[in-house]
């Protein structure tokens, strides 16, 4: 794992850093209840007495803790704090949000339970005795951030004692996904591990495992060089552990520069600059170079590159192709290794995990990831060696590549009876919401829109200016009091100057915004006089202007009035799109099990079958920019005619409109209640006529009461994320946020805005 590191802008990272891990309650993780504890019977099941029978069944067979208890899905994630990457021997306390971030990837990646155990355990015996008594509470060990040689000693002696997988992910996640880029390169370049010279810069505990990893794939112990920071590791040093032992051999090459000469492979698992361009030179025709040093690697990918146009690289960096990243590694293999009730991870397992890898490169990249990189095209070659980290199909293809190379090496407890039905239960795994929402980033970041906050003196406002412009989503511009502004943007330790602002008493174009203000209001009482007073007294109307005559690309508003005021402005000076009627409120909710798109839940208190029916079809387009396949469920009291009463009606009439013609473009079905709309089984098993292929994932509903309430219900305690809400039906990208909308709630909307605004252009 690998903290923040300080760069050149990282104040406001570094302070929001420190609010993320802490509000709204300390950390990343809790303990959640899977069953009810609600009544005398269900804590009477829970703890005593019921308790007791789950408990003699496992004293007759321990085996059946896997199904009474969570331990077939708990990993334990195991520190001493002795060597926490860019951090170094910080001890267990401090060690902490490194593990629980760690948690949170399992979790997030293959919905696998994670305790964080720091141990105040310096010694290797001390960490083994520990795990050891430990152990019966988990199905998987993950070693994390243990100094070497130490963790080879720990992990070594636990795997002969444990009889549960023990992983090193410092050692093996690097060596798997280092390996299958290499395989994958080295074919691309005509070469391959068995004939190549490779020269491995470092000798702790990553590249140990690395190198080890790549002779059990079929690279020749002889021709691998391993340099440490005395050297290269030769057979005539006497200050080699067991470890590095293993590499010495006879050799006149002593120093990186010169085993570097004529290799085929240059790895880095150093630190920054430890390459040169006169090393990648020498190297021999159509090198592979892994420079994975964080965060500044070995050596630039664009110097590689200029020194060697004929190399393939890989780092560990994301703003370069071929990223080497352990999150591709170390989810799926638990997840395989834990459904198989495995008894450990063995080099089987490691193989397998490579070569899923390897081949899911040279598969095509689906249109959801290209979406979530920003990318047109995405194909198997040198600049695509490995997986992206946020490709959903990593966990379909390696967990079950994992968990068939442990039934077939003997270590596991079970076998998968169905091995497609599995495929897809991992599938659904996947939040491929939040992938939905990285696509949303990376579009934004592409045009750096210039959003507009009419609200530019709010401490909020100016806290989401800095976020927006330290991570390049946007452009923000301030609408306010240049000076105060100013100063209080110094007295808030913002970084930097404030970004633009534009002073509503000063603007010099002030006069010929209020003549077209006036030429649009003239006839909604408005008087050419009273037209700039009305614009200074009301930044949003200001601002709302500025969008039309195209001066900001986007306007974000509603922090410190209510909903109605900020939208008022809106719905009057920005036009719908031709051929629409009104605009609607659309939230992204972004939930465990994935997003949906609710509306209309802010705008429109009356409905009608054809506004019901609008608000779908522009509901189902905002899905597809997202990258979903929509999914709508117009939404009712009733399912398909159950409730003979005027709501469903509309509703019904709603679908019919939709339908008329033929095929809407888009998958819509109704009228249906809320858990037919979202829960499969109720919707395959009683209503098989469906058009829905699968449960909805853009929720109509029939009123703005029912919507309103429903959205602020799932935020509140259903642990969902509110995105929004985004407007829709505008011919400019303009939102209004709830009143009490926090800096983050701030910066997401305003991200949403800069991607319509630069997909707009």
């Amino acid at each position: 794992m690998n903290p923040n590191q300080p760069t050149a802008d990282t104040d406001t990272l570094l302070e929001e850093a420190l609010s993320y891990h802490r509000y709204p309650k300390p950390g990343k993780t809790e303990v959640v209840a899977t069953k009810p504890v609600l009544s005398q019977r269900d804590l009477a099941l829970a703890y005593t007495p019921g308790v007791a029978e789950p408990c003699r069944h496992i004293a007759r067979d321990v085996n059946a803790v896997f199904d009474y208890t969570n331990r077939g899905n708990l990993v334990a994630v195991v520190t001493n704090g002795t060597a926490v990457l860019g951090l170094g021997n910080i001890g267990p306390e401090a060690a902490k949000p490194v593990m629980e971030g760690k948690g949170v990837l399992f979790k997030r990646f293959a919905d696998i339970d994670v305790f964080d155990i720091e141990l105040n355990a310096p010694t290797v015996d001390e960490v083994i005795a520990a795990v050891t008594a430990l152990a019966p509470t988990f199905g998987g060990i993950n070693l994390e951030d243990i100094k070497a040689p130490d963790c080879f000693i720990i992990e070594r002696e636990l795997r002969q004692k444990l009889d549960i997988p023990v992983f090193h992910d410092d050692q093996h996640g690097t060596a798997i996904i280092l390996a299958a880029a290499l395989l994958n390169a080295l074919e691309l370049q005509g070469k391959s591990l068995a004939t190549a010279r490779i020269v491995c810069n470092g000798a702790g505990a990553a590249a140990i495992a690395c190198m080890e990893l790549l002779i059990v794939l079929g690279a020749r112990r002889e021709a691998i060089t391993m340099v440490d920071s005395k050297g290269v590791i030769h057979a005539g040093r006497d200050d080699l552990n067991s470890e590095k032992l293993a590499f010495a051999h006879i050799s006149d090459l002593l120093t990186l520069s010169a085993a570097a000469v004529g290799a085929d492979v240059l790895v880095g698992l150093s630190v920054g600059g430890a390459f040169t361009p006169a090393m990648v030179a020498s190297m021999g025709s159509k090198p592979v170079v892994c420079a994975m040093a964080n965060p500044d690697p070995e050596i630039m990918y664009e110097v590689a590159k200029k020194v060697r146009s004929d190399l393939i690289m890989a780092t560990g960096r994301s703003d370069t192709p071929n990223q080497i990243n352990n999150v591709l590694g170390f989810p799926s293999i638990f997840r395989g290794a834990l459904d198989v009730r495995a008894r450990q991870v063995n080099d089987a397992m490691l193989v397998a995990a490579t070569q899923a890898l390897a081949a899911l490169a040279r598969e095509e990249v689906p249109g959801e990831v290209l979406a979530a990189y920003d990318l047109e095209e995405l194909h198997f070659g040198p600049d695509y060696i490995i997986p992206k980290p946020f490709d959903p199909r990593v966990l379909t293809h390696v967990a079950p590549a994992v968990a068939r190379a442990a039934v077939a090496s003997g270590v596991a407890r079970r076998e998968l009876p169905n091995l497609d039905r599995y495929e897809e239960h991992l599938a659904e795994l996947m939040d491929r919401g939040r992938l939905a929402l990285r696509s949303v980033l990376r579009a934004a970041r592409r045009g750096q829109a210039r959003i507009c906050f009419p609200e530019g003196e709010l401490e909020r406002v100016q806290r989401a200016a800095a976020v927006l412009r330290a991570e390049r989503i946007g452009e923000p511009v301030l609408i306010g009091d240049p000076e105060a502004i100013a100063r209080q943007w110094r007295e808030r330790f913002l970084p930097g100057e404030p970004p633009e602002v534009i002073d509503l008493d000063g603007d010099p174009e002030l006069p010929g915004i209020a003549e077209h203000y006036f030429t649009l209001r003239s006839r909604r009482g408005v008087m050419r006089h009273h037209a700039i007073e009305r614009l200074r007294q009301n930044p949003n109307r200001f601002g709302a202007m500025l969008l039309r005559r195209g001066r900001v690309d986007a306007l974000i508003t509603g922090v410190g009035n209510h909903y109605p005021q900020s939208l008022r402005p809106i719905l009057t000076l920005i036009p719908t799109q031709e051929g629409v009627a009104r605009a609607y409120g659309v939230y992204l909710m972004v939930l465990p099990t994935g997003l949906f798109l609710l509306a209309d839940t802010t705008v429109n208190p009356e409905t009608t079958p054809e506004s019901l029916a609008e608000c779908a079809r522009l509901s189902a387009t905002l899905a597809r920019r997202l990258g979903l396949e929509p999914r709508v469920a117009m939404l009712a009291y009733g399912n398909f005619g159950s409730a003979d009463q005027p709501e469903c009606h509309k509703v019904r009439q709603a679908v019919a409109l939709l339908h008329r013609g033929g095929n809407p473009g888009f998958e819509v079905e109704g009228e249906m209640q809320a858990d037919t709309a979202v829960v499969g089984r109720i919707l395959a098993g009683r209503y098989p006529f469906s058009r829905l292929t699968k449960p909805a994932n853009v929720l109509i509903f029939p009123n703005l009461a029912a919507g309103n309430i429903a959205y602020k219900l799932l935020s509140r305690l259903g642990g969902g994320q509110a995105i929004g809400p985004v407007l829709v039906g505008l011919s400019r990208p303009a939102h209004v946020l709830q009143i009490d909308a926090t800096v983050e709630e701030i910066v997401n909307l305003a991200t949403v805005a800069a991607m319509e605004a630069v997909e707009g252009k």
